[in-house]
Parts: C-alpha cells; sequence; structure tokens
C-alpha cells in the first residue's frame, strides 16, 4: 500500500507541472525605458515554444498604434534570422530554432508614443506549419482572453498625459520592467492559470497533493509499527 500511494503522489506531481506549465508560457514583451514618450526605447520579445514536435521559424509583430514600421531597427535575436518590416509591423525570421527552445529578440523603437499602454499583437510559426495567434486584447467584457496578446504598461512621461489620453486597455498584469517578471494584477488576472469556473486549479493541485502526501506518511508510519 505504501508504495502505491508514494507512486501515486509522484503522478499526481508529475501531472500538476504538466497542468501548470503551459498556462505560464506565451509570448511576453517587456520595454526599457517603459516611459511614455521615450526616444530609443528597446523592445524584448519572449515567444515561448508550445509545441513539443516543430521548432519556431517565425514571427509576425503587429506594431501598436504610433509605433511605424520604418521606426523599428532591429537589435539581436537567433542565429540567422533577420527583420522584414511590412505594412502593420514586422516579420522576424529565419532558420528554426530547436523543437521545444524560446524564441528571443529585441528592437529599437525610435520613439514610444504617448499613451500609458502598448499592445503587441504576436503571430508565431512552426515548422510544420502551425501558427499561434497571440492577438486577443483584454478589455472590461473580456479581462482573460484565451489568446492574450502581451500588454506593456508605461510611466506617464515628464509633466504626465496629455488630457483626453487615457487606457483602455486593462493591465493584466504589473511588469518590473528591469527584470521582465510580472505579478497577476489584482483587477485582471489574464496572466494567471484559470478553470473554466475562472478560479486557479493551483491551490487544488497543491491540496490534492498534500493530502496524498500525508496518507503516504501515515501508510509508511503504520507499516513500520507493524514491522517492528
Amino acid at each position: 500500500m505504501t508504495r502505491y500511494l508514494q507512486a501515486l503522489v509522484a503522478g499526481v506531481v508529475v501531472g500538476a507541472l504538466f497542468l501548470v506549465a503551459p498556462a505560464f508560457a506565451h509570448t511576453g514583451v517587456t520595454v526599457e525605458p517603459a516611459v511614455a514618450g521615450a526616444a530609443n526605447a528597446v523592445v524584448s520579445f519572449n515567444a515561448a515554444a508550445e509545441s513539443t514536435t516543430a521548432g519556431i521559424t517565425s514571427l509576425k509583430i503587429v506594431l501598436p498604434s504610433g509605433i511605424a514600421p520604418g521606426d523599428v531597427t532591429y537589435v539581436d535575436g537567433p542565429a540567422g534570422w533577420a527583420l522584414q518590416p511590412d505594412a502593420d509591423g514586422y516579420v522576424v525570421a529565419g532558420p528554426a530554432v530547436p523543437v521545444g527552445r524560446d524564441v528571443q529578440h529585441r528592437v529599437r523603437v525610435k520613439q514610444l508614443p504617448v499613451v500609458p499602454a502598448l499592445v503587441f499583437k504576436v503571430l508565431q510559426t512552426y515548422t510544420d506549419g502551425r501558427v499561434d495567434r497571440w492577438i486577443e486584447v483584454p478589455s472590461a467584457a473580456n479581462a482573460n482572453p484565451e489568446n492574450p496578446a502581451p500588454v506593456v504598461q508605461l510611466a506617464a512621461p515628464p509633466g504626465g498625459f496629455p488630457n483626453g489620453v487615457a487606457s483602455n486597455v486593462p493591465s493584466p498584469a504589473s511588469t518590473d520592467h528591469s527584470t521582465g517578471e510580472t505579478t497577476p494584477s489584482p483587477t485582471n488576472a489574464a496572466s494567471t492559470p484559470t478553470d473554466d469556473d475562472g478560479g486557479s486549479p493551483l491551490p487544488w493541485i497543491l491540496a490534492v497533493i498534500a493530502v496524498l502526501a500525508v496518507l503516504a506518511a501515515g501508510a509508511y508510519a503504520l507499516n513500520r509499527r507493524r514491522s517492528a
């Protein structure tokens, strides 16, 4: 019985990792400096590999209003990749990265628009033709879309935002722009894994693991007493 419970606990732990890990994937964007109107800002993208059989071959970035394709220059990315501007943004592409490897690239923007938030829509293409479309903009009606576009909140420029300038994009997370780490916003958990009822499954998973661990420990202790 003890060995069975131990195996069950191990299985639940592994299953929990598979359930939670994909929810924290997707595509992330950081800006430095993250200040509205900043000149020569560096925008960093991290596209998570979500296929177990194909590598990423290209990223199509739809730029926010106020940033023209001609205002963007390529800084760096995967070996052999290059940037090609198009009508509403740019495509960065090259030799396929190994299966399971995330793709990071950086661009420099001539000047950020004077707005509180930037939305970068991303289309991520794999060698097998699969396309992950991170293009849904969080809104008051749908704060937690299934395929969220990355949103970056910008600090106000010196003197503040002009009158009438306001963000209609809820913040999916508060971002530490020095590290790129995010923490869920209390009013918008777009970056937090949720179940169908809108709550996070993580507490339930941890509770099941804890209960099984207690059962395994009890069975082990009982078995030791019987042996003694």
